[in-house]
């Protein structure tokens, strides 16, 4: 999926912020001078800087100018992050080396996601495991499930996120290096398409430490609304 121009703008600074390339306190360029250097409209500028806003890197001050905060913080935004490949949410959080490990296969359903995606139990799912490291040091680690045959994630209407200090599954404790008994940030998603047919299910967890807040809005696309009849 492509993402929007003002996901790409905002991703360029707030790579130059955390890199350190652009220090706390700096002017960042007008509206004009952002406009001409991107070729794009002022809404889009405006965009990109209130999604900088919302990660807690840049601060705008009435009649003065947008400015690199003091103490960028590291904020996860949805859904500009959401329908994002790891590789690209990574690489606009961090100016560090990212790497990006995924392995698929097919598995049978257990009782739990064969209730959730309303199958009969032992049908074969998706399972892709995707583990990221930054510097060397590991990140992130994701289980993904999704039936076979089921419409594309792109068809997902509503993304349902639930947040929470948990303690791991051992793989990833494992992964994160977490001392056992210790929480880690974890998220589940849940994609949904028309009349709430669930297409995705990810559980994920992060260090806990890893960001300072997290932002939602649920609403991915409008529904397509049937033709009225004659």
């Amino acid at each position: 999926m492509t993402e929007p121009a003002y996901v790409s703008i905002a991703a360029e600074y707030a790579r130059q912020i955390r890199s350190g390339s652009l220090p706390p306190g700096t002017q960042l360029r007008s509206l004009t001078e952002l406009m001409d250097r991107h070729g794009v409209s002022k809404i889009v500028v405006i965009q990109a800087i209130q999604l900088l806003e919302r990660q807690g890197l840049v601060r705008t001050v009435a009649r003065r100018g947008t400015f690199v905060t003091d103490h960028p913080n590291l904020v996860r935004v949805a859904p500009e992050r959401q329908m994002e490949d790891p590789e690209d949410t990574f690489e606009h959080e961090s100016a560090e080396d990212v790497r990006i490990d995924r392995k698929s296969q097919r598995v049978p359903a257990p009782q739990e996601l064969a209730d959730e995606f309303a199958t009969p139990l032992g049908t074969e799912v998706l399972h892709t495991v995707t583990r990221a490291t930054e510097g060397g040091r590991p990140i992130s680690i994701s289980d993904t499930y999704q039936p076979i045959g089921v419409p594309d994630i792109s068809n997902a209407i509503v993304l349902e996120e639930s947040v929470a200090d948990r303690i791991p599954a051992q793989s990833h404790a494992e992964w994160l290096g977490t001392a056992r008994g210790d929480l880690v940030k974890t998220v589940r998603q849940r994609y949904l398409g028309p009349d709430d047919q669930l297409l995705m299910l990810s559980e994920i967890s992060y260090p806990r430490d890893r960001y300072d807040a997290f932002v939602f809005r649920m609403q991915l696309t409008e529904p397509v609304k049937p033709p009225r009849e004659a």
